[in-house]
């Protein structure tokens, strides 16, 4: 794969826009862009993953946790 290449530069109403040739396409559908000095640069936005995902990545704890106290609230009547 090539890491550089010329690319063209057109407008789009009041926007700018690079067209990404095949070879540098970016993965989803949301990027993220900034600039260092005179340079652009573009990355793709890294979603999080799926909580089941996460879970999954975590190690198991081997402590045991103290029990909470959680006493049930008496309703009130507030009216």
């Amino acid at each position: 794969m090539q890491s550089e290449r010329r690319v063209r530069l057109f407008r789009h109403g009041l926007s700018q826009v690079l067209r990404i040739p095949r070879e540098f396409e970016l993965e989803g559908d949301e990027a993220m862009h900034r600039t260092a000095g005179d340079r652009l640069i573009i990355e793709p936005v890294v979603k999080p993953n799926r909580l089941r995902e996460l879970f999954a990545s975590w190690e198991r704890l081997d402590e045991v946790l103290p029990e909470a106290a959680d006493p049930l609230v008496e309703p009130e009547d507030i009216f």
